[in-house]
């Protein structure tokens, strides 16, 4: 048994020039964006020796990845490997003979080639923005002479395209038996998946174990899906389920100014609370995704990032007006079905249509306006347990407030899946520019305003929550898409 090369495991050999990406691409394809693990570096020579790095599910290796040396001297390997064979085109016994005769002035290629002469297949990266020269040709020669399966990258990196593309993919295609583009900075799942698909193009010995490999690849990113759909189920319950109190003294009912300064702390009590919550269920985002460079933020008022006190939150996120009214109007109808049933009939209907009325009024005028807390000093203030009184605040009144919460969240959502863990940069998880659920259709809308309603009750209607979290699954669906 080999060190590198173990029956029934696809191994490929990620190779190239040095500084071309081979360890990005890996990363990238991998998920791992962690220098502890996979160090990416501008730095030449980064890697100086083969690293294996093995894709494991339920404790079996199913496939593997070799991080190589990149070549350093290319053009004078290829004509000592040459001088070696003598005349016609080198084999395979020719570069065993170079890696077990020539020193260390050839290191870098013959640890390279260490992994590919037990069997490895090849991943060539190149960049294809970098001019073709002739040590990027004797490289391919080299490779060629390997007999391996081989598919050449065009790791465009920064989005570019080089200007002798297709001259590149002209000399791939002559040594390569499939060339594909990849851009380890920016790719997301599906060209990732893409890319292992076309292993299958290439690798024939163990193409079984490749298929096996991709599906389960596929049912896990299926599981991540549904983990992140019962992160943010938990989260917009315990947010719209919030309340935050305080005591109130018999001083601070008879000045103004007390009442005021202890409203104002109970807001930013408020907001810090959500704060809190919203973190939570972002970190577990993050940890779903293997996420440690994007960082969920740590402040206490990220929160006012989505600012739920600004005109503008509450015009590019959430629904519309008539949006508003028409899901208001079945979750007051729905409150009104409760009445009449109640009423044995007697009703005839009334209580369904002066619910539905009165929902779609409410939410027309109050659609737009900023989040009005709970601060009712009629059903905000109860009694307490002493000589004073208690202030309750939370959820906001305003209508729009769980679109608005449930946007936040899809939004982080697609940029986790847009953040490639070839990338070494610290970033913060940040909001977007437009949501998402304006665009969801009228039964989706419907099916989560009476769940959001049951929710901010803090009676979470139980019967729906299994709708809830499939209407929830086909959202984050459309937003890979």
């Amino acid at each position: 048994m080999s060190d590198w090369v173990h029956q029934n495991v696809p191994t490929f050999a990620v190779v190239g020039r040095v500084n071309m990406g081979k360890s990005a691409v890996i990363a990238t394809l991998l998920e791992i964006d962690d220098n502890e693990l996979i160090r990416v570096s501008a730095t030449p020579g980064e890697t100086t020796r083969c690293q294996q790095h093995r894709v494991v599910f339920s404790g079996r290796e199913c496939l593997r990845f070799i991080d190589t040396p990149g070549f350093s001297r290319p053009v004078e390997a290829m004509r000592a490997i040459q001088q070696i064979h003598g005349n016609g085109t080198p084999d395979l016994a020719s570069l065993k003979k170079f890696v077990a005769e020539k020193g260390e002035e050839f290191g870098d290629e013959k640890r390279l080639l260490e992994p590919l002469l037990e069997g490895a297949g090849v991943l060539y990266v190149v960049d294809p923005a970098k001019p073709l020269r002739d040590d990027f040709l004797a490289e391919m020669e080299i490779l060629r002479w390997t007999g391996q399966p081989r598919l050449a990258l065009l790791n465009r990196r920064d989005k570019s395209t080089g200007i002798d593309e297709e001259e590149w993919r002209t000399r791939l295609g002559a040594s390569f038996n499939l060339v594909r583009t990849f851009d380890a900075h920016h790719a997301r799942y599906d060209e990732r998946l893409r890319l292992l698909k076309s292993l299958l193009e290439i690798e024939e010995q163990n193409q079984e174990r490749l298929k096996e490999t991709i599906l389960l690849v596929e049912n896990e990113w299926q599981r991540r899906r549904e983990e992140s759909v019962e992160a943010i189920i938990s989260f917009l319950e315990e947010a719209l389920g919030l309340r935050v109190e305080a005591t109130l003294e018999e001083r601070d009912l008879t000045l103004p100014s007390r009442r005021e300064r202890k409203t104002e702390l109970l807001t930013q009590q408020y907001f810090d609370e959500l704060a809190i919550i919203e973190r939570k269920c972002f970190s577990k985002l993050l940890q779903i995704y293997r996420h440690h460079l994007l960082k969920a933020d740590t402040r206490m008022e990220a929160f006012k990032e989505i600012d739920l006190q600004s005109d503008e939150t509450w015009t590019k996120w959430g629904l519309g007006r008539g949006q508003l009214a028409a899901i208001s109007a079945v979750v007051g109808g729905s409150a009104g079905l409760v009445v009449d049933a109640a009423s044995g009939g007697i009703t005839h209907g009334v209580g369904t249509l002066f619910g539905a009325l009165s929902g779609g009024v409410t939410a027309w005028f109050k659609g737009g306006s900023l989040p009005d807390l709970r601060l009712d000093m009629g059903g905000g203030i109860k009694l307490g347990a002493g000589e004073g009184k208690t202030l309750a605040m939370g959820p906001p009144k305003n209508p729009n407030f769980p679109w608005i919460l449930l946007d936040g969240a899809i939004i982080r959502y697609q940029r986790i899946l847009s953040r490639a863990h070839g990338r070494r940069d610290e970033e913060l998880l940040e909001g977007g520019d437009a949501g998402f659920t304006r665009g969801f259709p009228s039964d989706r809308r419907s099916l989560l305003g009476k769940w959001f309603n049951s929710c901010m009750k803090r009676t979470p209607n139980r019967a729906l929550e299994p709708d809830v979290f499939l209407a929830l699954v086909k959202s984050l669906q459309e937003v890979e898409r």
